[in-house]
């Protein structure tokens, strides 16, 4: 019984730390006094932009994050932790638990993750306002697409100028032969 008690902790931080190491960001939650219907919003409006919401036991994600050499964390999991792991997006887990903080008090943002190194809460809300990817990607295809198409615009008003000078010495010179 000891055994298989041992091994289905070892069991359980190896798929912590499975989650971490896919994880582009992770975001620290205490969720306590939040009601049963709140805690299911959250998660389902987590669970349908990409990001795994858990509770874990803290000292089984210290743990993992110790064997990863991820430094730091142990301060932020103490009480009633809950993990966002944003394994699609790095800013949808910070995104969606800074907006449902700040319309409901009883969530507290405590620390988060990124590229394998503690931030602080306001590095968290930072990334929380930062565009998602989709719409970051579209500005820099807009960006890149403006020199093109002034460019395509200058030439296209050069060569309508030039089609109408050389529509103008045809028919002079029509008039000419005529």
């Amino acid at each position: 019984m000891k055994e298989e008690l041992l091994q289905s902790k070892i069991n359980l931080v190896n798929e912590i730390k499975e989650k971490i190491e896919k994880s582009q960001s992770i975001v620290f939650v205490d969720n306590k006094g939040l009601n049963v219907a709140e805690v299911t919003e959250l998660r389902k409006n987590l669970r349908e932009n990409g990001v795994d919401y858990k509770v874990y036991k803290n000292t089984m994600m210290k743990r993992a994050f110790s064997d990863l050499g991820i430094e730091g964390a142990e301060e932020f999991l103490a009480g009633p932790t809950a993990v966002a792991f944003g394994i699609e997006d790095a800013v949808q887990p910070a995104k969606i638990l800074n907006d449902f903080a700040e319309d409901n008090d009883r969530l507290e943002l405590k620390a988060g993750v990124l590229d394998g190194k503690i931030v602080s809460v306001d590095e968290v809300k930072a990334l929380a306002k930062l565009p998602s990817r989709e719409v970051l990607v579209a500005q820099l295809l807009g960006s890149l697409n403006a020199p093109l198409q002034g460019l395509a615009t200058v030439l296209s008003g050069n060569i309508r100028g030039l089609a109408v000078a050389l529509d103008q010495i045809r028919e002079k010179k029509e008039e000419e032969t005529a």
